[in-house]
């Protein structure tokens, strides 16, 4: 359900959630390097996260990407839906365009209620509750 470029873009902005603040920056190539991810790749998906508020970014030579108490709050779900847009969390899961409530695929109807609680789930789960959860051991984040 998630495109490669959400997982990654999750990841970085998890890797920045712990390791970046105000007085903290990060650079592309640090980050794409710690992750593991493509410089030119990471940059791009972290430029529109930007452009959309939901991490912060200066320029210049004290430069760099970062998360604020702020960007924080944000959910899961707005990562996603600026990198994916909140269609593809709701597309047939067979690929079909017709697929809806009214015309069901053979699997809409054992796939929907699950799709709509995991969307809600990452309508309220925050960054910062995951970055938490990481800092806590509860879950891991290879680097």
């Amino acid at each position: 359900m998630l495109s490669n470029s959400s997982k990654y873009a999750l990841k970085a902005v998890l890797y920045l959630a712990l390791h970046t603040d105000e007085n903290n920056k990060m650079m592309v190539k640090d980050i794409s390097e710690r992750i593991n991810l493509p410089k030119a790749y990471i940059a791009k998906l972290l430029q529109e996260l930007s452009k959309r508020k939901i991490i912060s970014s200066t320029r210049g030579p004290k430069g760099g990407f970062y998360v604020t108490p702020s960007n924080k709050n944000e959910t899961v779900m707005q990562i996603i839906e600026v990198i994916d847009g909140k269609k593809r969390m709701e597309t047939c899961m067979l690929g079909l365009e017709d697929c809806n409530e009214q015309k069901p695929c053979p699997i809409h109807r054992l796939i929907s209620p699950s799709r709509s609680k995991m969307i809600t789930l990452l309508e309220n789960k925050t960054i910062n509750d995951l970055a938490k959860d990481l800092e806590l051991n509860k879950t891991f984040l290879p680097v």
